[in-house]
């Protein structure tokens, strides 16, 4: 009889959510049979989402790739046959070398996504020393929260500070504006309850009533990409209540007689017209603001993304600095907690290694990367972390791209992806199950090491491990190139910032995780900010000195908000397209427990939209603008308003019909700051489906 060998491994979740879940493996055998969250994380609490709980079965899925495949049929029809990974390596290693000499390094692009936030295998660090020395192109990761990050940066001096969202537990009003934590962010859910029981009221600001505003106080449904009209709106009410905290204002904040002018120029009947939303709303609201403290604001993607975003969420950040409520336990607002790690990210991506000048491109215009630009082309792109073809605008010209008979594409990836259908050499890489990883979060203040619990599978490496001997390949020298995991680990903890003091990796892997180093309650901002003049800026010089309008104020989406324009008029109705519940991003797509609880794609339509349209429940439909469509089956709600439609993103095209999804539809646009994607700001019309599309 086999003896089973049973043992628990701590871990954390790498996935793109700001809850980064310390968990705990279970392993027989070297076998993961569970993950569940660890019971003592102050955060984490014991649950894992309704994505996660299931992921050790996830790991060992039969469609998982164990070994490097070389292509040998068209592009994207997924013709590929086993290779050893010396010959996948010399290939690489070849191909790149060619490219260099020919067009240079900056012809080669690092492509990589959301698909894991490690420090090590994931976005935050994976890779970027090899592509530091080798000085390709600069990969710009666009495609979440960069536009929001810029605004909060132009406020409070950090793209990624805000209040701990822990301390919104001490809030006595909570506005959670373009998120949906229950779906997005459900380990808040537990601060919030805390809250309310103790007599808070919370607000949802969102365009669909979502599950999370299901459970509110109120729902206030706007038009999208409104919402800085709206924060003006409410600061119009305390304003004229007399309400703003002028003691804090004086003292805090730079701009503000040039901001109130700005407020005032925005009373709640015109945010009413701009916005949809009822002007007694309105009031109602700004009235509650200007009463309540602490108030918290929690903030995630969705608020920017369409072209005003970054000045969206750089007003919303405002209003705590016109109530004062940086100065209170439970008040302010969060959008990424990122910047209070304060690591030492110089010696973990080296970039002084990187020859000066290399050019950028932006991760949310591959399309444009692979068949506009030049001097150099792109000939080379190197896939990680990312399925661009199910999670990038234009979808279409990315299709279109991948396909170049001329274009050497390399996928490092656990699975045969829409992506890596086009690719030349496919590497099969470990899961988080199986290889070391270091993390902070863009949702707490808690940082996790992840211990490999079980062994890789097949002849799956991670990727730290495959830039080390694509490294050795190519000949480099960098020493810095061939250090370890744990080494890289030990460098980026040996920041000297009092904030790490006594974190080092020997705890990490002994506890799991560490809070950082700062009070409890942590007020970041409740005397200085870390702006050029150390005060929370309404009027910001920097933005000035780059032609941006200085004090923050309200910018338009290009498309959501249009009304009576030839474009709103060919295309009638607004589209959104929100995270799923089962699924993350594009991840869990091809896995059948989650495609079976998440239903096929739908579209939420406003009945009176739907009547016009001949459209009924469960009618199947086609959605679609100059740019693309794709398909889906109606379900008629007044959870959303009319005129808009909303759906889901992270489908692949390869199992929707039509083989394509909502990204066919969405605009390859920059949003206002920092070149952020535009998913929700996107005009469409619906019709219903003909039979004959497969």
């Amino acid at each position: 009889m086999e003896t089973t060998v049973k043992r628990e491994v701590r871990g954390v979740c790498p996935m793109d959510c700001p809850d980064t879940c310390a968990w705990i493996v279970t392993v027989e055998n070297d076998k993961p049979v569970r993950v569940r969250g660890d019971e003592n994380h102050p955060y984490t609490r014991g649950a894992l989402c309704a994505k996660m709980n299931n992921y050790a079965a996830h790991t060992q899925h039969p469609q998982r790739l164990l070994q490097p495949l070389l292509r040998v049929g068209p592009k994207g029809a997924g013709s590929f046959h086993p290779i050893a990974w010396d010959r996948a390596l010399d290939i690489i290693a070849e191909r790149f070398s060619q490219i260099i000499a020919e067009y240079g390094a900056e012809a080669i692009w690092p492509y990589y996504g959301c698909g894991s936030f490690g420090m090590l295998q994931g976005l935050a660090g994976a890779g970027r020393r090899l592509w530091n020395v080798l000085s390709t192109s600069q990969h710009v990761m666009t495609i979440c929260t960069i536009s929001g990050g810029v605004g909060t940066g132009y406020t409070l001096g950090d793209n990624r500070m805000g209040m701990d969202p822990e301390t919104i537990r001490y809030a006595k009003l909570i506005i959670l504006w373009g998120t949906n934590t229950l779906s997005s962010n459900h380990h808040l859910w537990r601060v919030v309850q805390t809250a309310k029981a103790d007599g808070a009221h919370l607000v949802v600001i969102d365009p669909i009533k979502t599950r999370t505003a299901e459970q509110a106080d109120e729902h206030i449904s706007l038009i999208p990409g409104t919402d800085a009209a709206l924060a003006l709106g409410l600061l119009h009410v305390v304003v004229s209540l007399g309400a703003e905290d002028r003691e804090f204002i004086e003292r805090h904040t730079l701009g503000w007689e040039a901001f109130r002018d700005r407020i005032l120029q925005w009373p709640p009947s015109r945010v009413a017209e701009e916005t949809g939303v009822p002007e007694a709303t309105i009031w109602q609201l700004g009235e509650r603001l200007a009463r309540t403290r602490p108030t918290a604001i929690r903030m995630l993607m969705g608020v920017q993304r369409h072209g005003g975003g970054g000045m969206a969420v750089r007003t919303i950040m405002c209003i705590p600095g016109v109530t004062g409520d940086w100065r209170h336990p439970g008040g302010g607002a969060a959008y990424d907690t990122r910047g209070f790690f304060k690591g030492n990210w110089g010696a973990l991506h080296r970039d002084d290694l990187r020859r000066p000048g290399t050019r950028s491109l932006s991760m949310t215009r591959l399309g444009e990367g692979l068949l506009d630009v030049s001097d150099p082309p792109v000939k080379a792109l190197f896939l990680y972390a990312s399925n661009p073809l199910a999670s990038a605008p234009a979808q279409g010209k990315i299709r279109a791209g991948l396909s170049r008979p001329d274009l050497f594409t390399v996928a490092l990836d656990q699975f045969m992806t829409d992506t890596a259908q086009f690719a030349d050499v496919i590497l099969p890489c470990t899961s988080q199950l199986e290889h070391a990883d270091l993390h902070n979060t863009y949702g707490h203040i808690y940082i996790s090491w992840n211990e490999p619990a079980v062994p890789p599978p097949g002849q799956c490496l991670s990727a730290s491990e495959v830039f080390r001997r694509l490294a050795r390949r190519l000949g480099l020298k960098e020493a810095c190139l061939y250090d370890s995991d744990e080494e890289m680990a030990r460098q980026v903890l040996a920041s000297g910032d009092s904030s790490l003091e006594g974190i080092t990796l020997e705890r990490l892997k002994r506890d799991g995780w560490v809070r950082l180093n700062v009070s409890d309650p942590f007020l970041p901002f409740s005397h200085d900010f870390p702006t050029p003049s150390g005060r929370l800026e309404f009027y910001s010089e920097t933005m000035a000195t780059r032609g941006l309008d200085p004090i923050a104020g309200y910018t338009p989406p290009y498309e959501a908000a249009q009304r009576n324009t030839e474009l709103a008029r060919k295309y009638p109705l607004a589209l959104i397209a929100a995270a799923k519940h089962y699924q993350l991003n594009s991840i869990f797509a091809n896995s059948p427990g989650h495609s079976k609880r998440q239903g096929s794609t739908k579209v939420l339509i406003h009945p009176v939209d739907a009547a016009s349209r001949g459209i009924t429940a469960g009618t199947p439909v086609r959605v679609f603008n100059d740019r693309g469509a794709f398909f889906a089956v109606a379900e008629l709600t007044d959870g959303v308003r009319p005129g808009l439609l909303a759906s889901t993103k992270g489908a692949w095209p390869s199992l929707e019909r039509g083989s394509s999804t909502v990204n066919a539809t969405v605009a390859e646009r920059d949003s206002d700051m920092g070149g952020g994607a535009v998913f929700h700001d996107n005009r469409v019309e619906c019709e219903a489906a003909s039979d004959n599309v497969q």
